[in-house]
């Protein structure tokens, strides 16, 4: 059944939240910054993990690398796409809608809930391989094995930052369903070495979200969102400039 990983991803997300925020009522307030931190160390042990696999490359007994200079390209014009887009404060701001219309008075964490956990489920590389798997081949299974990563995630996120956590399965829904329905279009053209570029970029995602939430930092992750799929543009770009196939 296609798209069978995404509403696996969609269930797992809805039972984790559920028992994070039963756990939340019952967990000192203490403990709050300390399982973030805990989960954001993991995220960029994901992320590091994730681009290091996808960058560095071992031929002959030596260590060389691909990818550098589409990873700079993409970053840099993915900011400027998603600044004028101004993605994250779309995200914020429909998360500001859903909270004055169901979320609990005093819930000041609610919007924090939605874009932290939704731009973390749906930037990595797991989402969009899985999502490819699951259109190109009807294969569910990295899906399946991520939704329950992200189910554990969410327990820990609906822990700290409470019902937010729950929004977050529309963008996993849209976004993974999307890739799906859309390998199905573009399955001539999808190679290894580009599904490989797209989930290098998304790895350094992640890193950038494992930044925010162990230094509660802010950074515009959002707004990079577009850096993603980019390869696909200088994928299409380097068979009428063939140098750009060389990045």
């Amino acid at each position: 059944m296609i798209g069978l990983g995404t509403i696996v991803n969609v269930g797992t997300v809805l039972i984790g939240t559920t028992i994070g925020i039963l756990l939340k009522n019952g967990l000192p307030k203490r403990f709050e910054k300390t399982v973030m931190q805990g989960l954001g160390l993991t995220t960029c042990f994901i992320g590091i993990g994730g681009t290091l696999s996808e960058v560095l490359t071992i031929q002959d007994g030596e260590i060389g690398t691909q990818h550098t200079m589409l990873l700079i390209l993409c970053l840099a014009l993915g900011a400027v796409i998603g600044e004028a887009l101004n993605i994250e404060q779309r995200l914020e701001d429909f998360g500001a809608f859903c909270q004055s219309h169901f979320a609990a008075k005093g819930d000041s964490r609610f919007v924090e809930g939605f874009v932290t956990a939704s731009l973390l489920f749906c930037v990595g590389a797991m989402a969009i391989v899985g999502a490819l798997n699951d259109g190109l081949n009807g294969d569910p299974t990295m899906l399946i094995a991520k939704a329950i990563l992200d189910g554990v995630a969410s327990i820990l996120f609906a822990a700290s930052l409470g019902k937010g956590v729950y929004l977050s399965i529309v963008p996993i829904f849209f976004y993974q369903g999307g890739i799906t329905l859309m390998a199905r279009f573009i399955r001539p053209w999808l190679t290894d070495a580009l599904i490989s570029q797209m989930s290098c970029v998304g790895s350094v995602l992640i890193f950038a979200i494992s930044l925010n939430l162990i230094f509660n930092s802010k950074l515009r992750v959002g707004n990079l969102l577009p850096a993603i799929f980019l390869p696909v543009l200088f994928f299409f770009l380097a068979q009428f400039f063939p140098t750009l196939g060389t990045l």
